[in-house]
């Protein structure tokens, strides 16, 4: 299939495709890397009356540090941020995700924020953006505000966005001194869709999991003080609590199991990789 017809505007700055948005607003769709809306486009899943591509703003192609947390731009392809220099330091829970994220190819088009606004329930960046605590930078015509992960991402595909707002930034906090974080996804092959991925981080007694591609968003759980059995009970109830589903990949029975002993394992390893 193909697109329905629709305008196209390549906008050359934040300001224009802002503009854009206000005048169209749920007619609108921004396009950056691409990877997510033009399959939707060809399926025509989504119907926009205009495209605003902002690929090429360069002021929206960056990674900074900013007040203890990485900022990246809404135009910053992923392979640019797997490649920064501070990833494994400042980022190591983002760092361990990527060889998980797409393949080579898709990295080196798909964009970070894109990945966040596009808010696939199995998806690695938008699971460990909630599991850090991080927030979205969210810009209008009428000015910007920043919305915590947590409240950001609302269900399947679904997001706090509105209509004439584009994901201008993603904010990850750094990582704390003497904490440890892991990663690790169940798929059918390395690049597709997670069956489950799981993202922790531990600080002294403190854990935080998050898992994805079992409820509708990535959901997060913070314990303090768990061991031994204590943390399998904890586990357990986690598991029946997202409930799970039945497809072609998996059972509902097998996520839940997959929650259970990947969920240990990945507690830890970030327990055990504490610095």
């Amino acid at each position: 299939m193909k697109p329905s017809p629709f305008d196209y505007i390549r906008a050359a700055s934040a300001e224009e495709a802002l503009d854009g948005l206000a005048a169209h607003g749920e007619d609108a769709r921004i396009l950056a890397g691409g990877l997510s809306l033009v399959p939707m486009l060809n399926f025509r899943l989504v119907e926009p009356a205009m495209v605003i591509d902002i690929s090429g703003i360069g002021a929206l192609d960056y990674i900074r540090l900013d007040n203890g947390a990485v900022e990246i731009g809404a135009a910053t392809r992923q392979s640019a941020l797997e490649r920064w220099d501070g990833i494994a330091d400042r980022l190591p829970l983002v760092h361990a995700a990527f060889p998980h994220i797409g393949h080579y190819q898709t990295r080196s088009r798909g964009t970070v924020c894109g990945s966040v606004a596009h808010s696939d329930p199995s998806s690695e960046l938008p699971l460990c953006l909630a599991v850090l605590g991080g927030e979205a930078v969210l810009r209008s015509a009428a000015g910007e505000r920043r919305v915590a992960a947590s409240d950001f991402q609302t269900g399947m595909l679904t997001t706090a966005k509105r209509d004439d707002e584009m994901v201008a930034a993603v904010r990850f906090p750094v990582a704390e001194p003497g904490s440890g974080y892991a990663f690790a996804e169940m798929a059918q092959r390395r690049g597709d869709f997670a069956i489950v991925a799981l993202a922790a981080s531990a600080s002294g007694e403190r854990v935080r999991l998050g898992v994805g591609g079992v409820a509708d968003h990535p959901t997060v759980r913070q314990w303090d003080g768990l061991a031994g059995g204590a943390l399998d009970d904890a586990l357990n109830a986690f598991a029946w609590e997202l409930g799970g589903y039945d497809d072609v990949h998996a059972t509902a029975r097998y996520r839940r199991e997959l929650v259970r002993r990947l969920g240990r394992k990945v507690i830890e390893e970030a327990r055990s990789c504490r610095s």
